[in-house]
């Protein structure tokens, strides 16, 4: 045995011996791990008194048993504040609710906590129930859509889906899934389009029928996900690269430098209080939207394209008021 033996993997080495049904004492338990009896008798003394173990020991065997069948030390060594990280991430699933991966997820950090031994103390002072999250909106997804493109994603086959974007009839694609996103509540695959000849996004909630087709494929060698993604501002993206300067008044730039918006982005403070938010995107949709958003508290100052475009959707705007 090595000459690291930490409490905790003696302590499963001694439950997984008294499982076993042999009846195991201090000697026999000693001999084996390599050390004292009295090293033993203390362990055996901490599971029964601090782990709540069912232990006993046989007089007519001469070794220790569980009086509980099936009863086993939970494998886990934990401490409170990863237990507090724990039963905080199990308040974030939240987010997930009404998506197909929510039940699993569920499943997943029950079978966390039915791990960890009863007795570990818990600070009532972080008591989980004082923090809340409030979950974004998420699309549905229509029943069996989530488990197909999964699948199909993790075995590399091709996929076969009717899609409907807003506005449109819908339209039968043949997709090679390259990967899955998680973005603002939606779940959406990019991958090979063999009806455009390009690599495309699709968003799951717009998938009416998915079928797994037969035919596996493989990811080309150039394809790389995250120099492909690595300026966008939302989901959408392309290969051109824009530089963009928006300013701020002083209204909302403090809340403008709290966040990291973007991973270019240089915030330039003015004299007067208000800020000017550089950075380069490969695509001016999600940009434009969450601009706009600001009111008239940001300001688009570069490039002069994207000033007109800015331009000509407030004028729509106030026309339909």
């Amino acid at each position: 045995m090595a000459k690291y033996k930490p409490q905790h993997s003696r302590l499963l080495f001694i439950d997984r011996e008294i499982n076993t049904g042999r009846f195991p004492n201090c000697g026999k338990l000693a001999e084996e791990y390599e050390v004292s009896r009295k090293t033993i008798q203390r362990d055996l003394d901490y599971m029964r008194y601090q782990l709540d173990a069912p232990l006993e020991y046989s007089a007519k065997h001469r070794g220790y048993y569980y009086t509980e069948k099936n009863f086993k030390l939970p494998a886990i060594d934990i401490k409170e504040s990863d237990l507090f990280a724990v039963y905080l991430a199990d308040k974030l699933l939240i987010q997930y609710e009404g998506t197909a991966i929510y039940n699993s997820l569920c499943s997943v950090f029950k079978k966390i906590e039915d791990s960890l031994p009863n007795k570990i103390a818990f600070d009532p002072g972080n008591e989980p129930s004082r923090f809340t999250v409030f979950p974004p909106s998420n699309t549905i997804i229509k029943p069996g859509i989530w488990e197909t493109v999964t699948s199909a994603i993790r075995l590399s086959r091709k996929l076969e889906v009717h899609h409907q974007t807003p506005g449109s009839e819908p339209s039968l694609r043949i997709l090679d899934p390259y990967h899955g996103i998680r973005f603002e509540g939606d779940w959406y695959v990019v991958g090979f389009c063999h009806l455009r000849k390009e690599i495309r996004t699709f968003s799951f909630a717009r998938m009416l029928k998915a079928k797994l087709l037969p035919d596996a494929f493989e990811i080309p060698a150039s394809f790389d996900f995250h120099k492909l993604t690595g300026s966008h501002f939302g989901i959408h993206w392309s290969e051109d690269e824009v530089d963009v300067k928006i300013h701020f008044n002083k209204k909302v730039a403090g809340y403008l430098k709290e966040r990291k918006w973007h991973p270019t982005q240089q915030i330039e403070e003015n004299t007067d209080g208000s800020a000017v938010l550089s950075l380069t995107v490969n695509h001016l949709l999600e940009l434009k939207r969450w601009i706009l958003s600001w009111g008239n508290m940001a300001q688009v100052l570069e490039p002069q394209s994207f000033i007109e475009d800015i331009k000509i959707t407030i004028t729509e705007m106030k026309n339909i008021y």
